[in-house]
């Protein structure tokens, strides 16, 4: 369970999660419950295909800017990953470092976060690893690790894009409030770019982003005792113009209705349930975000296409 959070409380937010979204006029669930342990697994799994530009080309940002990076970064950090996941860039990132002296991985899915925790406590001995088991935008604290070296978020991968601009307001004014006024931060970005590029990248050929969107029915229907029948609705990628956004639909293939809850849903053909946007940023949208909560853009690193940004933040 969610750490210091009752059983109950979780369940009772997913389930109402869930029935206010599917009440809606246009149909929605929140991103969020997209990551159980197996959304988790799944997810690490699209990093992994071909057509998701996104994991490669931070990488090599990490790997060919690491001393500039490195140098950005206070020596005897702490640092403070929000949705840490399998932490393999949090290791790239560690390695280059100058003698950091602790490590916080913030994640929901608690098995993957003992694992990540576990691994890099192991690759780097010397390392006060202290996990937190909480949703990133909740409010709660921070272990106390120590003294000096400062401390720096690290929020990779493209999740801030998949929050609103409000959610993103507040995670970035969370960070401001953990990592203090020498605080600094290296968050990842996903630029703007040709529309083919972006839509595959979210609609993989060997069908793994399709059963990651397809596991938040399944958990559904595990967890809240629902009755979707998964093969009656499809993924389905879309650009959102207005939003700067690619969106994730789940497309229901009939008319039909599923129960959970005590309620009951019905969707007709093609009705959709939108289930997560990732917005794209231009260097100047990301930096009146990053304003909007407290932050300025000292550096930004970019891969050899342009594709990808990890911008280095400091405080106002």
């Amino acid at each position: 369970m969610l750490h210091g959070i009752d059983n109950d409380v979780v369940e009772n937010a997913f389930a109402r999660d869930v029935v206010v979204g599917l009440s809606a006029d246009v149909k929605t669930l929140p991103s969020r419950w997209l990551y159980d342990e197996r959304g988790s697994e799944l997810f690490e799994e699209i990093t992994r295909q071909d057509e998701y530009y996104l994991t490669r080309a931070e990488t090599s940002i990490l790997r060919e800017r690491r001393r500039d990076i490195a140098d950005f970064v206070e020596p005897g950090t702490i640092l403070v990953e929000y949705g840490a996941g399998a932490g393999v860039k949090t290791e790239l990132l560690l390695a280059g470092l100058r003698v950091p002296r602790g490590y916080v991985p913030i994640d929901v899915a608690g098995a993957f976060l003992a694992e990540t925790s576990s691994r890099i406590a192991s690759r780097f001995p010397s390392l006060c690893v202290r996990p937190i088991e909480r949703n990133f935008l909740d409010t709660f604290e921070l272990p106390f690790i120590g003294s000096g070296g400062g401390r720096t978020g690290f929020f990779p991968g493209s999740t801030m894009g998949n929050l609103s601009a409000s959610e993103g307001k507040t995670l970035l004014m969370q960070m401001s409030r953990h990592l203090g006024d020498d605080g600094r931060a290296i968050i990842g970005v996903d630029l703007e770019k040709n529309l083919d590029t972006l839509l595959r990248a979210y609609d993989d050929g060997a069908g793994v982003t399709a059963a990651f969107n397809l596991n938040l029915l399944k958990r559904i229907n595990v967890e809240l005792g629902g009755n979707f029948r998964l093969e009656k609705f499809k993924h389905a990628a879309r650009w959102n113009e207005i939003e700067k956004a690619v969106e994730m639909h789940l497309v229901s293939l009939c008319d039909q209705s599923a129960t959970l809850c005590g309620r009951t849903f019905n969707f007709i053909t093609s009705e959709t349930v939108h289930t997560e946007s990732s917005r794209k940023y231009t260097a100047e949208s990301f930096e009146q975000l990053a304003r909007s909560g407290g932050w300025k853009v000292a550096e930004l690193w970019q891969d050899e296409d342009g594709l990808f940004g990890l911008f280095g933040l400091i405080r106002c």
